[in-house]
C-alpha cells in the first residue's frame, strides 16, 4: 500500500478546505497597466484636481480584478457553485523528474469543503478516504489511519489548493492580494499575483495574459524538521468546458523545480448524487455494487 502514497498525495491535492463565495468584480475588461504612482487629475475646465490614489491601493485593485476575471473564466456562477466533484483518470507518480511508473488508474469523489474518497486500481479495491482532517486508508483489511506524515501533506495541499484561493482567500478581507507584474508561466506570457492570509501564508497565481485562466499555482512552506525552504507548484492546462466550468484535464506537480507527479483526467462531473456512505471509512462501502444495495453499517 505504501507504494501507492506518493500517487494518493497527487490525486487529493485538489479539494479546497472550504468553498465560500468571492463578489465577482463587474468590471470584465482587460488586465490593467501597472500602477504608476503618478497622480491624476479632472478635467482642466473645472480648475480642482482629484486626490492621488495610493501604490498600493491601486496595486491591490489591480490583483482583485485579476482574481475576478480568472473566476469569471472559469465560469462565474457555475463556478461557484460547485458541491462536490467526481474525477476519473491516471495518475502518474515521478522521482527526481522521471516517471517511476506507468501510471494507476483512478477515481475520487470530493465534497466540498472537506470529504474526499479516492479509488485506485481497475478493481477500486483500494482507497484513501479523508473526512474534516482525519485520513484513512481502505483495502480488504479494513480501514485504518494513513500515517501521519503523509496526512499532513495532504491537509496542507487541501489548505492551499486552487479551489480554496479563489473561493476562500479571495473574499477574505484580511488577505492582501499584490499585483506582480508579466510573467512567464509553462512557456505562456502570464499577469501575476500573490495573496497572503491572516497567518503570512502566501500563494502566488499566474494568470493566462489573454484567456485570464489559472495557469500555475506556487506557495513555499518550511520543514520542520529540517527547517529548509520547500516550494511547491502545479502548472493547469488543456481546459475543458464541463457543465459550463472550464476544467484543467492535465495538472502537473512540482517539488523544489523537480516534477513530483502528474495527472490526466478523462471525465468530469459536478453536483452529482453521492452515496453518503462512501464517505464513512466503517461502512463496508464496495464501488462495485449499485446505490442502494451497499451492505448496512453494524
Amino acid at each position: 500500500m505504501r507504494r501507492f502514497l506518493p500517487i494518493l498525495v497527487l490525486v487529493c491535492s485538489s479539494v479546497s478546505q472550504a468553498w465560500e463565495r468571492p463578489r465577482i468584480a463587474a468590471d470584465q475588461a482587460q488586465a490593467p497597466q501597472a500602477a504608476s504612482p503618478a497622480s491624476s487629475q479632472t478635467n482642466s475646465d473645472s480648475g480642482s484636481a482629484s486626490t492621488a490614489v495610493p501604490v498600493d491601493q491601486q496595486n491591490a485593485h489591480q490583483a482583485k480584478t485579476l482574481v475576478d476575471q480568472a473566476i469569471q473564466a472559469l465560469g462565474g456562477e457555475a463556478y461557484l457553485d460547485i458541491r462536490n466533484r467526481e474525477l476519473q483518470g491516471r495518475t502518474f507518480g515521478f522521482h527526481h523528474g522521471r516517471s517511476s511508473g506507468n501510471g494507476v488508474e483512478f477515481w475520487s469523489f470530493s465534497e466540498f469543503p472537506d470529504r474526499e474518497r479516492v479509488e485506485l486500481t481497475k478493481q477500486r479495491d483500494i482507497a484513501e478516504l479523508y473526512v474534516g482532517n482525519k485520513g484513512y486508508e481502505i483495502t480488504y483489511k479494513g480501514a485504518r489511519p494513513v500515517e501521519e506524515k503523509d496526512l499532513v501533506d495532504y491537509l496542507r495541499r487541501r489548505r492551499f489548493s486552487l479551489e480554496t484561493v479563489l473561493r476562500k482567500w479571495a473574499s477574505d478581507p484580511t488577505v492582501a492580494m499584490l499585483y506582480e507584474g508579466n510573467a512567464t508561466a509553462a512557456q505562456h506570457p502570464a499577469l501575476q499575483v500573490t495573496l497572503i492570509n491572516a497567518q503570512n501564508e502566501a500563494v502566488t497565481l499566474d494568470f493566462d495574459i489573454d484567456t485570464h485562466l489559472p495557469i500555475r499555482k506556487s506557495f513555499k512552506w518550511r520543514d520542520p524538521v529540517d527547517r529548509q525552504l520547500n516550494t511547491e507548484e502545479e502548472v493547469y492546462d488543456n481546459y475543458r468546458l464541463v457543465q459550463g466550468v472550464m476544467t484543467p484535464y492535465n495538472i502537473t506537480r512540482y517539488f523544489n523545480d523537480d516534477m513530483a507527479g502528474a495527472r490526466f483526467i478523462f471525465s468530469v462531473n459536478f453536483n452529482q448524487s453521492l452515496d453518503e456512505t462512501m464517505f464513512d471509512p466503517n461502512s463496508g462501502y464496495n464501488p462495485n455494487k449499485p446505490v442502494g444495495k451497499q451492505p448496512k453499517k453494524h
